[in-house]
């Protein structure tokens, strides 16, 4: 979200620039004539600089002239040249931009000329002296910009770096205002996902009045309603669970009185697997429930991570024997861990142990553990030469109870619900769990875990 305050601060301050500099050029850019009107008034303001630049030099001949236009450009911030009849220039400074309007104003019938130049009305007259000699006096009336932002060049920039740095200022004030209420709408937001259900969004931004403010409430509203669905259907699942294992016990109970009594028959071998199957998916549910419900009360130590799949890789070699494949181990011999053994243990052993029953005869499990110190992690892989999983089914097998419909499940009796424990197990150790497809067959599963 940083991208899009930053877009918003740079566009109003853009803006902002782009209408100063507007503004400035077409004052600059002005063009056109001055007001018959103006002609007495602006005639009058001249002829008074004019008179008593005449009389300087008259009393003190052109260095007085010459202090005396210095002083006028510093105090009133006005260019101003003193020019004989004939338009030969006496004192002054950038006395060339006045020629034309000079040779203007001495025509007989004139006296006077006027025009506009950057923004600027500018006035040529003639000023008699005491002698009876005639001058042309030009200069630039009133002194627009100038007078603001002083004749220095320094003082221009410092100003207009001023005017850039306040501008700059109130657009990013701006900016952070209307993006706040959203990068904690995307924090509330992400937290959410990760499975905290109690995760709000800032009280602050619910206090506002517009639509980021009802947003933020909306937000706020369907949080506490996905809240109380999920936990009401991890409490169902923790209730269906406890209520069927009564009944599960008494069944199984029945069929071992109704064996003793009928005597062996194949159908209680088949009752006998059911249960069992029955036993164990409730098993698993209960440990999903437990996960979700209390996640924050489980209790971490430090462990030999490594020595804990090595335990689960060489129980499951025992039965991956029977089935004529093999599980191998590979990697670092000593990776510790901070978590929870037993639950480790399961996680690990789900994807294992799905591993066996999924890859093809006379295969081999491979299973590798390797430490990133860039990222200080332990990196489980899990890999087998199975028939592997549909692309689009990558993300879904760690979701409880999902079935794929194809190939590995025909061969599963389980209920979807291993790798869902493994899932929440390794969210709960802080790292993650992903599936991929093998470039020449089968299923590689990872694991990420913070390393100690």
């Amino acid at each position: 979200m940083r991208s899009l305050f930053l877009k918003i601060f740079l566009w109003f301050w853009a803006t902002a620039i782009v209408t100063g500099v507007a503004l400035i050029l077409s004052f600059v850019l002005q063009r056109g004539g001055i007001p018959e009107r103006w002609h007495a008034a602006l005639s009058e303001a001249a002829g008074i600089y004019g008179k008593a630049a005449v009389g300087e030099m008259e009393r003190g001949g052109r260095p007085a002239l010459a202090a005396y236009l210095d002083d006028l450009a510093r105090s009133a911030h006005t260019q101003a040249c003193l020019f004989a009849q004939n338009g030969t220039a006496i004192a002054g400074a950038k006395c060339t931009s006045f020629r034309s309007l000079v040779r203007r104003a001495a025509d007989p019938p004139r006296h006077s000329a006027f025009d506009i130049r950057y923004g600027l009305v500018r006035v040529a007259l003639q000023v008699s002296g005491e002698d009876g000699a005639i001058y042309i006096f030009a200069t630039e009336l009133p002194a627009g910009p100038r007078a603001a932002f002083g004749p220095d060049p320094l003082g221009l920039a410092l100003h207009w770096i001023v005017a850039f740095a306040v501008s700059g200022l109130i657009c990013y004030l701006l900016a952070r205002y209307l993006t706040k209420p959203i990068v904690q709408l995307q924090a509330a937001s992400r937290q959410l996902a990760a499975g905290k259900l109690e995760t709000r969004a800032a009280t602050d931004a619910q206090r506002r009045s517009d639509e980021l403010g009802e947003l933020v409430r909306d937000f706020n509203t369907m949080a506490e309603r996905i809240e109380g669905l999920v936990s009401s259907q991890r409490q169902l699942i923790s209730d269906v669970s406890h209520e069927l294992r009564s009944p599960l016990a008494r069944l199984i109970v029945a069929m071992d009185l109704a064996r003793e009594r009928k005597g062996d028959d194949p159908a209680f071998d088949r009752m006998e697997r059911d249960f069992e199957r029955l036993s164990e998916m409730v098993g698993r549910l209960l440990t999903v429930a437990r996960l979700d419900a209390a996640s924050a009360s489980v209790e971490m130590q430090s462990l030999n991570f490594s020595a804990l799949v090595a335990e689960v890789v060489a129980d499951a070699e025992f039965a991956a024997r029977e089935k004529q494949r093999s599980v191998r181990f590979s990697g670092d011999k000593d990776v510790d861990v901070r978590g929870n053994g037993g639950l480790l243990r399961s996680a690990v052993e789900n994807i294992v142990l799905n591993a066996v029953r999924y890859t093809a005869p006379e295969t081999t499990v491979d299973v590798n553990l390797e430490t990133d110190r860039a990222s200080a992690s332990a990196q489980l892989s899990i890999r087998d030469h199975g028939p592997g999983v549909p692309e689009k089914e990558l993300q879904n097998i760690f979701r409880p109870f999902y079935r794929i419909a194809n190939a590995r499940d025909e061969q599963s009796g389980g209920a979807g619900l291993g790798l869902a424990i493994t899932d929440k197990v390794i969210r709960l150790h802080r790292g993650t769990v992903n599936a991929v497809n093998a470039a020449d067959g089968g299923l590689e599963v990872r694991i990420n875990i913070p390393i100690v």
